[in-house]
């Protein structure tokens, strides 16, 4: 499996991306939250510019296009879904547990014992079941980008299998769309494939270089992200103005170009990696910390100290979840899952505790990274 060195300008935008869907559920959301009024009201005006932080998922899923191909390129399917399962599903664990505990303890959230089982299992937003915490909906999303970058590592990952998935995915989402087919529509996301195909594309550049095919794919990407960008704006997102989404997407679009011709090469301080590691559990525990701390700190701290004291418990929180949860995690299920595939390839099974150690793990930033 060939290596590539370390993007440290992906996890310098993952963790953005994070920052800015923090931002927007602790000060831009306009709905119920964490605070005793909704959050865009407590700070009305840095709400203005954070009720857009929810854009930062779309960076996320263009970060993922690009960096699940990467992790896939050379693995088979099992290879590819064990380095999926080691990386979601520990932190992933966690998270539920804790909003639990929540629950339990301070009857706040949705931690209800007939979610938390079903939730564990990451399947619930396909079984019709409410998640335990709001932000697991990308986590389903991304898994539909999966489960179709398995299948194309079943076929055989190359430059030309990945035009055809990604011509085919395109079309598929339209057509789809077009014949209002909610089968196709679940299957396909075409809501948000752009965003995946636009990733896949751009690191095809990365790795081959530019070809005007290529550009191509980001360029129909790229129009079809304005247009379901713009149809959010105004469903679930009623009130944001097209203009300012259409402006985000397209930076979005523009900085992972940077990314993808190599024009960010120059970010190379090692302390993203680290910021880089904190992103997913981040992502998946602040909106449960921040239900009882926020209920503890304030009023007795005025809005702005107690903002400050759960970003930091937040971020002090997810550096718990990644080192101590993640990284044992995911070393041991690893050797577990590795172990698990050797009778597939005819071999004699191996002990787990026998199987190798893996090399330093590759960059896969996104937004469940590696």
């Amino acid at each position: 499996m060939t290596r590539h060195p370390r993007l440290r300008e992906l996890d310098l935008l993952r963790f953005l991306a994070a920052t800015a869907v923090v931002l927007y559920h602790f000060t831009g959301f306009g709905g119920a939250g964490p605070w005793p009024e909704h959050a865009r009201e407590m700070f009305p005006g840095l709400g203005v510019v954070t009720r857009y932080g929810y854009l930062g998922v779309d960076l996320f899923f263009v970060i993922s296009g690009f960096v699940i191909l990467m992790s896939a390129w050379g693995r088979s399917p099992g290879e590819f879904g064990v380095s999926r399962l080691v990386r979601l599903m520990p932190a992933y664990w966690a998270s539920v547990l804790l909003g639990a505990v929540v629950y339990a303890v301070f009857r706040q959230g949705h931690g209800v014992p007939g979610l938390v089982v079903p939730n564990l299992t990451m399947l619930q937003g396909g079984l019709g079941v409410e998640n335990v915490d709001a932000v697991y909906w990308t986590l389903w999303v991304e898994m539909h980008f999966y489960v179709l970058a398995a299948v194309l590592a079943g076929v055989g990952i190359t430059y030309r299998s990945c035009l055809i998935f990604m011509a085919a995915w395109t079309f598929g989402g339209v057509f789809a769309d077009e014949a209002g087919s909610d089968l196709l529509q679940i299957m396909l996301v075409p809501t948000w494939s752009p965003y995946f195909i636009a990733g896949m594309a751009l690191f095809l550049i990365h790795r081959f270089g530019p070809t005007l095919l290529l550009w191509g794919y980001v360029a129909v990407s790229y129009l079809l992200a304005l247009h379901w960008g713009a149809w959010r704006a105004g469903t679930a997102f009623k009130g944001a103005d097209d203009r300012v989404v259409e402006v985000a997407v397209t930076a979005i679009f523009l900085v992972m170009i940077l990314v993808a011709t190599g024009r960010l090469g120059w970010v190379r301080w090692r302390g993203l990696t680290v910021l880089g590691a904190l992103t997913y559990p981040l992502y998946l525990v602040h909106s449960q910390l921040a239900l009882p701390l926020l209920d503890a700190v304030y009023p007795g701290l005025n809005r702005w100290a107690a903002l400050a004291v759960v970003i930091a418990a937040s971020l002090a929180l997810a550096y718990a979840v990644h080192r101590w949860v993640e990284r044992p995690g995911a070393a041991w299920m690893r050797a577990q899952l590795l172990a698990s595939l050797e009778p597939i390839r005819g071999r004699k099974p191996v002990p787990a505790e026998e199987v190798p150690a893996p090399r330093a793990p590759e960059p896969e930033p996104e937004l469940v990274s590696r």
